[in-house]
């Protein structure tokens, strides 16, 4: 069983020794044990420290793509090598490496798909209390998108197994993370938690700039995550809401009319008549959103039957499996 450990990175010539350095070279269960690094347009000198490291599989880009490109070609390389099992960790040496045994235990079982370590966010000293309170509440609003209990959904720090990758597909541009545990959610794959202890901190994030722009972005991810796989979730509750909404000047209406005073209040009927016609335009886009979501599911499955042979047969053509 081959494990890939992959490391996106973006200038991190500094902290790629540290994290190199405490990757383990051999892992219960796994025979092979190979580290892919991901040169996201670095101008320092990342890539020369990877070699130097002994590190043989690196990919390039030629400029910076995101944090999702990233991973996205990371995996697609890994899956090319004959990835069994593939780890995701990050450039700054945030995560314990030295857990990766840990991590990839339950999917060595066989008894989950992907695990995500649970950084234990309460316990991370830099971490303000607000900043704390929203990685709570967004992986509140993940689970419950996801049908899952997971405690840290923003961890980056996670382990798939080669079948959940088949399955798995990338569209946002931000970060992989909320956006991967919903559709594993949806497709029903199995996602176990590790709880872990984090490393003192190297720098501030490169993801974004400020608290805002973080949950403006990760909050623009769930949403689209929602609309591409439970539609019906997001413009149900648009129809209830602006339904229930529409009745009201209606009542209004009718109660003033019943008591003699209706003739002067003309505007409870034209703003209820909006609000009901918000309501039948959700109701329509959510039987569209539904419709493309089943024809999306579709286009994944023969996707997965794409990716699974064109990995196989490259794999087979490499010698690697």
């Amino acid at each position: 069983m081959k494990l890939v450990v992959q490391i996106p990175c973006l200038n991190e010539e500094e902290t790629l020794p540290l994290v190199l350095a405490s990757i383990p070279a051999s892992v219960p269960g796994i025979d092979e044990v190979v580290i892919v690094v991901i040169d996201d347009g670095s101008t320092d000198r990342t890539v020369e420290v990877a070699r130097a490291h002994g590190v043989r599989h690196v990919v390039h880009h030629r400029r910076n793509e995101g944090l999702a490109r990233s991973f996205t070609d990371g995996v697609n390389y890994a899956l090319a090598i004959g990835a069994d099992i593939v780890v995701n960790t990050d450039g700054d040496n945030q995560y314990p490496q030295q857990r990766i045994a840990d991590l990839v235990e339950p999917i060595v079982r066989g008894e989950a798909d992907i695990v995500i370590a649970d950084r234990q966010v309460r316990l991370i000293e830099h971490f303000s209390p607000s900043k704390r309170k929203l990685q709570r509440f967004g992986s509140y609003v993940v689970n419950r998108a996801a049908g899952t209990e997971l405690p840290d959904a923003a961890s980056g720090f996670r382990a798939y197994s080669r079948d959940s990758l088949m399955r798995l597909n990338t569209v946002t541009r931000f970060s992989y993370c909320m956006e991967t545990i919903i559709q594993a959610g949806y497709k029903r794959m199995a996602i176990a938690s590790i709880p872990v202890v984090t490393n003192a901190k190297t720098r501030e994030s490169r993801l974004f700039s400020s608290t805002r722009q973080h949950v403006f972005r990760s909050g623009a991810a769930i949403v689209r995550a929602y609309v591409m796989y439970r539609p019906y979730m997001i413009f149900g509750w648009l129809a209830a809401l602006f339904g229930l909404l529409g009745l009201l000047p209606y009542v209004r209406y009718a109660y003033l009319e019943a008591s003699g005073d209706g003739g002067g209040h003309l505007q409870s009927l034209v703003l209820g008549t909006a609000l009901v016609l918000m309501a039948c335009l959700s109701l329509m886009l959510g039987i569209v959103s539904d419709l493309i979501r089943a024809n999306r599911t579709l286009i994944e499955a023969n996707l997965e039957h794409t990716k699974r042979a064109r990995f196989e047969q490259g794999a087979l053509t490499t010698g690697v499996l």
